[in-house]
């Protein structure tokens, strides 16, 4: 008589004669067993497999973001020589152009919406601090979570698809500047489209580290500095601090 015992993974099994002792199967294939199926390819893969890859994409966004946002950067400059040359040339020679006048307003737009999505990143937008500072900086971890889900990335993604049709109806119109001499539109509508695209993106790579950090997962890329922190001033020898 056979009996056989299951367990997961694996089973075993002995063999019962009569008027013998029972001798145990050292392997399940001489019982004839089905054999064990291995991992299904539809089972989810591990939880850390899916937060690595989510991590390998924030990385992408995080790198982009920053080349981007240094590039842009320049145009500050650009902008700054641009407004400063037209003028000097409109009081000297009394020549003024619109058409350098629209183009110093298209650099400044170009550096504060293509630059947005990098100070994200760097965690420099301008914040009103009354309770934030003085939390936990974990609680803090869960108010930035909260604020980009509820609000930065509705807003983000509100603005990317009304901007869509907006900026398609642009280029296929040819839309110029009602100016004289003016330049064209479109791309100063296409540089509002592009930054809150890249706003969106940053915003998903934001949500993606709140979360690794918080799971244990990543270090804090934005480690938590006091606010209202007593400065430490250092007292020359001598003197007695008043």
């Amino acid at each position: 008589m056979r009996a056989l015992g299951f367990t997961r993974g694996h089973c075993t099994g002995a063999i019962i004669t009569l008027g013998k002792p029972a001798r145990a199967l050292d392997s399940p294939l001489e019982i004839g067993t089905l054999p064990v199926r291995g991992k299904r390819s539809w089972e989810r893969p591990p939880r850390g497999e899916i937060m690595k890859t989510l991590l390998g994409f924030s990385r992408i966004v995080d790198y982009a973001t920053e080349i981007i946002g240094k590039s842009v950067s320049w145009l500050i400059l650009v902008a700054v020589l641009v407004s400063a040359g037209n003028a000097i040339v409109r009081k000297t020679f009394n020549i003024s152009s619109n058409a350098w006048l629209e183009a110093q307003w298209y650099l400044f737009g170009a550096a504060f919406m293509l630059a947005a999505a990098y100070t994200l990143r760097q965690n420099e937008h301008i914040r009103i601090d009354i309770v934030y500072g003085s939390l936990p900086r974990r609680a803090q971890h869960w108010i930035d979570l909260i604020g980009h889900c509820l609000f930065l990335m509705p807003f983000a993604l509100l603005m990317v698809y009304d901007l869509v049709p907006y900026v398609r109806m642009s280029v296929m119109s040819g839309e110029v500047s009602s100016s004289a001499g003016g330049l064209i539109i479109w791309p100063g509508k296409a540089l509002l489209l592009a930054g809150f695209f890249l706003l969106a993106l940053q915003g998903i790579s934001e949500i993606i580290k709140k979360i690794a950090v918080m799971r244990g997962d990543m270090e804090d890329p934005n480690p938590y500095v006091p606010t209202h922190a007593p400065l430490e001033v250092e007292t020359p020898v001598g003197e007695t601090r008043r």
